[in-house]
C-alpha cells in the first residue's frame, strides 16, 4: 500500500503543469499602462518646463553678476562689491530653492508613478494567476525577470493573459 501512495504521490507530482509568462511585455502592454505613461510624461514635462524657468532665472542673475564684474572699477568698487555680496546671497538662496524643487518634483513623479501603475500591476498579476488556474498550472514563471538562471520549454500563457486582459496580439 505505500508503495501504492508513493507511486501515486510521484505520478501527481510529474503531471504539474510549469509555464511562464513575460510581465514586462504584459505590464506595459495594457492600455491602463499607456495612459498612465502619457499622464507621467505630461506630468514630467510641466516639472521640467517649471524648474528651466527657475534655472534661466538664476541664469539670468549670475548675469548680471558677471556683468557688475566687468564694470567694477576703483571708482565704483565698494557699490559694486556691496551689489555682488547681494546677487551672491541671492543666487545662494535660489540655488538651494532650486535644488528643493527639484527634489520635490522627483519625489513627486515617483509617488505618481507608484500611485498609477500600483492597480494596474494588481490587474495584470490577477489575471496571470487566473489564467494559470484556469489552465492547471502549478507554477508560472516571469521570464522578464533576471533572477531565473535558466529556461527552456513550458508553456507560455502571455497571450492567454492579454486575452484575459482585453489586450489585442500583434
Amino acid at each position: 500500500m505505500l508503495a501504492v501512495v508513493l507511486f501515486s504521490a510521484g505520478t501527481i507530482n510529474a503531471q504539474q503543469k510549469i509555464g511562464h509568462v513575460n510581465y514586462a511585455e504584459i505590464f506595459t502592454s495594457t492600455p491602463d499602462y499607456q495612459r498612465a505613461e502619457g499622464e507621467l510624461r505630461n506630468l514630467d514635462s510641466a516639472k521640467t518646463e517649471e524648474l528651466q524657468g527657475m534655472f534661466s532665472l538664476f541664469q539670468e542673475k549670475q548675469n548680471e553678476a558677471q556683468e557688475l564684474l566687468r564694470n567694477r572699477s576703483e571708482a565704483n568698487r565698494e557699490t559694486v562689491d556691496a551689489q555682488l555680496n547681494t546677487l551672491d546671497a541671492e543666487l545662494q538662496e535660489f540655488q538651494r530653492r532650486l535644488q528643493e524643487v527639484q527634489q520635490l518634483a522627483e519625489q513627486e513623479l515617483t509617488q505618481k508613478q507608484q500611485e498609477l501603475f500600483a492597480p494596474i500591476h494588481q490587474k495584470v498579476t490577477t489575471a496571470i494567476q487566473n489564467v494559470a488556474r484556469e489552465k492547471g498550472y502549478a507554477y508560472l514563471f516571469d521570464i522578464s525577470s533576471t533572477n531565473i538562471p535558466f529556461f527552456e520549454g513550458g508553456d507560455d500563457l502571455s497571450a492567454d493573459v492579454k486575452t484575459k486582459l482585453g489586450i489585442p496580439l500583434n
